[in-house]
């Protein structure tokens, strides 16, 4: 199985300074990060860790789910997936994550409301990145057509 890189570069001291993340392995693009910008309420056109995960989260669980509706004898026409990755400070001191909180939307032939929240709460368990995050509060809401 490959291995996919991303490289940073920051310059400066974590209130002041800044940087770029670059998807090296797709080469996609390079976003601008910054701490202030990190812990504000709007984002101000750069990225974060928290973005990130919430991006490799939402893709892995949507993926996961589509296997196992289909191991289940669903057939997966859409499935549109959210996930919030929330930070806020560490009692033991600095930041942590928060939570995460997984919302996904299906279109799904096959499946019942039932099965579908079957389905849904089994990829929560089990997609890689679910299992990376084990150390987080990971809550899902799941609805159907």
């Amino acid at each position: 199985m490959p291995t996919r890189i991303a490289r940073t570069a920051w310059n400066g001291n974590l209130q002041e300074g800044s940087g770029q993340v670059e998807l090296s392995s797709s080469k996609v693009g390079t976003f601008e990060v910054s701490f202030p910008k990190r812990t504000a309420d709007d984002a101000g056109g750069t990225t974060s860790p928290e973005e990130l995960i919430a991006a490799a989260h939402s893709s892995c669980f949507a993926m996961q789910l589509s296997a196992l509706i289909a191991e289940a004898g669903g057939i997966p026409q859409s499935l549109e997936v959210t996930a919030k990755v929330s930070l806020g400070p560490d009692p033991a001191g600095g930041f942590q994550l928060t939570g995460i909180a997984l919302e996904v939307h299906g279109e799904v032939e096959g499946l019942d409301a039932a099965g579908f929240e079957a389905a849904a709460q089994q990829a929560k368990q089990s997609c890689p990145v679910s299992k990376a995050l084990t150390g987080v509060q990971i809550t899902l809401a799941a609805s159907m057509d």
